[in-house]
């Protein structure tokens, strides 16, 4: 029986000792799913890693000084990618897990528990959901961070992603409700200048906002104005609750405006008119689909709008949302989309003697990695296991007891495979999580910080 290098202790620590910059690292024998259109699945292959860039992917490579890892037995996956999880009320996690709809997650949540956060807990929902991201194998994660009361509230948030090593994208946004300094959007050139200074870091930021303003009011909806600012920084456009007739509307305008392009994700999607999809498609514009939320929530028609995409020509990245009410990994998505969209396939085709047009578990893996790259506008950076790319990369055990044995590597990965069947998860070369278990991180501190939080925002009055 064979039992791969992914659970030693010597491995990792040969893994930390180089320097970053001088580090080699080749992974042999995995069965390699790159989502790279033009390489595919690569049995019994090796990945190369130099620094924190994928250098070669391909059978027999040279291991010359690299660290080997020998991870027979396992497919080699890139990370998943998140593109859009609101991750400061992470302490709130299933407080409500049977929410009626949107209109009782906003008043509780966003109009009670958000106005009485204080940085230290901005910091602490940031960092759980973070490490609960690498846990479950999302590599990458848009945190659309929509209660940026005070400049450090944001600094707080920022530095949580910094510090668990996650490749972050840190959209910011003023709250919905409460008193808030009105720093936003102004504040984002100074998180540019401090955070944001260079191309080649782990944290991008971008624009976050509101389609409408149905909510929240007009401040917090995109527009012109809110273009011009995000044009200006240089930085790219996250808007939240889109769906139905009035944000059908509002992309119009923006597109007569000339304010959608590949640089905007429209997040949710559903219930939006033909014209509205004709549009985004024209445009490039990018879609986040939240498909448990648009279900569990009920958020428009419910259903997440994966067949509008495709046909608009658009290829939509995947999000989890608010985990106030749903689930925290990737995993639990691209189910959830597969059985829905296929269950309404064979529903709209039954008696009629069409055949049904289904996505796959290729469909849903590749919105979960090499289009979520794409919607948070780093597809050239990470999402595929292509050479030239950075190191984002997870070894799932294929052989574990609900996995083995080893028929279908996509299958195994989007079906059959959770967050205990993921042995390592490495981000830009960097070694994240290890023999099972995410490395530098002190629990029972962070567990004591976690109920300190959740107690002070549930026993605060709302402001």
């Amino acid at each position: 029986m064979h039992v791969n290098d992914t659970t030693g202790a010597a491995v990792l620590e040969q893994l930390r000792r180089r320097p970053a910059d001088d580090r080699r690292t080749l992974f042999t024998g995995a069965t390699i799913v790159t989502m790279d259109p033009a390489l595919g699945v690569l049995p019994d292959a090796d990945l190369l890693v130099e620094g924190d860039t994928i250098t070669a992917v391909g059978p027999n490579l040279d291991a010359g000084d690299a660290v080997v890892v020998d991870v027979a037995g396992t497919v080699l996956s890139p990370g998943f990618v998140d593109t859009h999880r609101h991750a400061w009320e992470t302490q709130l996690r299933r407080i409500m897990p049977d929410v009626d709809d949107l209109g009782a997650y906003v008043m509780s949540t966003l109009a009670g528990y958000a106005t009485v956060y204080r940085p230290e807990d901005m910091y602490t929902g940031t960092r759980l959901a973070a490490l609960t991201a690498i846990d479950g194998g999302i590599t990458t994660m848009l945190d659309f961070s929509h209660n940026s009361r005070t400049p450090e509230h944001s600094d707080a948030a920022v530095e949580a992603l910094i510090d668990t090593g996650i490749r972050g994208v840190h959209a910011s946004m003023g709250p919905h409700f409460g008193d808030w300094d009105e720093q936003w959007p102004g504040d984002l050139a100074r998180l540019r200048e401090q955070y944001f200074s260079t191309d080649d870091q782990l944290l991008t930021l971008r624009l976050a906002t509101l389609a409408t303003d149905e909510i929240a009011g007009p401040a917090l909806a995109y527009g012109p104005g809110l273009a011009r600012v995000a044009q200006d920084l240089g930085i790219k456009v996250s808007v939240d609750a889109v769906f139905g007739t009035a944000s059908s509307e509002a992309i119009l305008r923006w597109a007569t405006d000339g304010i959608l392009s590949p640089d905007v994700t429209l997040i949710h999607a559903t219930g939006l008119t033909s014209e509205a999809w004709k549009a985004m498609g024209e445009t490039g514009t990018t879609v986040a689909l939240a498909p448990t939320s648009d279900a569990q929530i009920g958020l428009e028609t419910a259903i997440p709008a994966v067949d509008e995409a495709l046909s608009a020509g658009i290829r939509p990245g995947l999000s989890i949302d608010v985990e106030v009410a749903l689930a925290s990994d990737m995993f639990t998505q691209m189910r959830a989309l597969h059985a829905i969209q296929r269950m309404r396939a064979v529903n709209a085709a039954h008696g009629t003697g069409r055949e049904p047009r289904r996505i796959t578990t290729h469909d849903v893996l590749d919105f979960a990695t090499l289009q979520g790259a794409r919607t948070n506008g780093l597809d050239a950076v990470t999402g595929s296991l292509t050479p030239g790319k950075k190191a984002d990369l997870l070894v799932v055990q294929a052989e574990d007891l609900n996995n083995m044995p080893l028929n279908d590597p996509i299958g195994t990965v989007v079906l059959g495979s959770d967050a205990r069947n993921i042995s390592a998860v490495f981000i830009g070369g960097e070694v994240r999580k290890w023999n099972g278990q995410v490395l530098d991180v002190d629990l029972p501190a962070l567990r004591r910080e976690v109920h300190v939080s959740r107690e002070y925002v549930l026993n605060t009055p709302a402001a």
